[in-house]
């Protein structure tokens, strides 16, 4: 996500590097590569020029401190326009009705039906709503099972009136059946359309109507670049929806919808779903996102993911088991699989400060944690609790059963024997004693 961007922003800044001054010409050759760089982005034209022509205005207008360069000032220009320009504050979504309804539209194939559940997913878990789906989309066959498939995962009920093909009249009856069984909020997926297709937008123009949602969002696939801000801008002149889903950000996308839309359609992105996975949907926040663009990391972010898998009682007993030198592979499994749950390894990798360019030209393969699993799923209980057990012959078998080699084995046994001493050295204060009595530098 935002990979070429990133480098080549980057790249425009080292134009300032050493410059002992801010002047209009070397601002200009530094904006004139921002600019390039935003444009191979898919930036909207107009939107890149602004942008560019208001970092100049604000750099000739500030004075350079004397511990900030003339590169660092620029960056932080930078990341305060590209915020603004994105949105500047986190948008929520409005839910003050009872039931509080959330109407989504979008073109076909933005992948609306699973951001339907992957938003029920959130509200239920994260906001404590009592959520119910609503499956209107009339036309595409398997659109209901799908909603349905996605519901049974998340725990979340889905209303459907297989034989009636009036999505006006299925939202109404979905909205009336909610009340009955005391749900507090009602989200509507809808058929996909195109802009142009009259009767299709009549059709999510009446639905709206008739249920007055508390929210319409458009859905849109960010790796459509400036056709999905063209796109929401034809939407929003018939919709006037209150804000923004850009999906699969997670892929091959050069940014310009997330950076355009804003500016074009005057509505603000909420959510960006970033993987596969139902959890993979995260509130939209502009400042974050503009550090993660130059290369600023995104810690806040990764924090928070990490507070959402890891249980602060576990975590206690956990400390308890590695200062006792207690710490086993049944242990090691079970933080591998919180970490797997909070999200893509290559993305969570980038929110960290100057590792998203260390990592970009890496293939992390998703899948590499099998293998470990693997491992430890063939050992017996007994083994998993006392590594110390795990001889040749154990280790042969284990290897056979997991489909790995015994080098295979080996290697994590000994990575796992090292991360054991080291997470027992820095319990216990040895670390911290170690670096006391290095030897100091004169």
């Amino acid at each position: 996500m935002f990979e070429n961007l990133s480098d080549k922003l980057d790249r425009a800044f080292k134009l300032l590097k050493g410059q002992g001054q801010i002047t209009e010409i070397n601002v200009a050759e530094t904006l004139k590569e921002v600019r390039k760089a935003l444009l191979d982005a898919d930036v909207n034209y107009k939107v890149a020029k602004q942008f560019t022509d208001t970092v100049k205005e604000k750099a000739l207008g500030r004075d350079v401190l004397i511990s900030v360069s003339p590169g660092q000032l620029m960056v932080k220009i930078t990341q305060e326009e590209l915020t603004a320009l994105m949105g500047g504050q986190v948008a929520d979504i409005t839910l003050k009705s009872n039931p509080a309804v959330i109407l989504m539209a979008g073109l076909q194939g933005s992948g609306k039906t699973t951001l339907s559940g992957k938003l029920a997913n959130l509200l239920k878990t994260k906001r404590n709503r009592q959520v119910m789906l609503v499956a209107c989309d009339v036309y595409r066959p398997a659109a209901i099972d799908q909603l349905k498939v996605l519901g049974e995962q998340i725990g979340v009920e889905v209303y459907a009136e297989i034989e009636n093909k009036n999505p006006v009249q299925i939202a109404q009856n979905a909205i009336a059946y909610a009340k009955t069984k005391g749900y507090n909020t009602v989200i509507v997926d809808t058929a996909g359309r195109l802009a142009i297709d009259e009767e299709m937008m009549n059709e999510i123009e009446r639905v709206k109507k008739a249920i007055n949602p508390d929210e319409t969002l458009f859905v849109v696939d960010a790796m459509t670049g400036q056709d999905a801000v063209n796109t929401a801008k034809a939407f929003n002149d018939r919709l006037n929806f209150d804000g923004v889903v850009l999906t699969k950000l997670d892929g091959d996308t050069r940014g310009g919808a997330a950076l355009s839309i804003k500016s074009v359609v005057n509505k603000p992105i909420k959510f960006v779903g970033m993987g596969e996975k139902m959890e993979a949907l995260d509130v939209f926040y502009p400042e974050r996102m503009s550090d993660r663009i130059l290369g600023m990391g995104d810690i806040v972010s990764l924090v928070e993911r990490a507070q959402e898998q890891f249980d602060a009682k576990q975590a206690a007993e956990l400390q308890k088991k590695i200062a006792k030198n207690q710490f086993n592979f049944n242990d090691f499994l079970g933080q591998l699989q919180q970490i797997k749950k909070m999200g893509n390894i290559k993305d969570l990798m980038g929110m960290i400060p100057g590792m998203g360019k260390m990592v970009k030209d890496i293939d992390i393969d998703e899948n590499s944690f099998k293998s470990i699993e693997a491992i430890i799923q063939s050992m017996t209980a007994q083994e998993r609790e006392n590594p110390e057990l795990l001889n040749g012959g154990r280790r042969k078998r284990i290897a056979t059963g997991s489909g790995t080699s015994i080098q295979d084995v080996n290697r994590l046994i000994k990575q796992f024997e090292d991360m054991r001493k080291m997470m027992k050295m820095f319990t216990n204060g040895q670390a911290q004693k170690m670096m006391r009595n290095m030897p100091q530098r004169r």
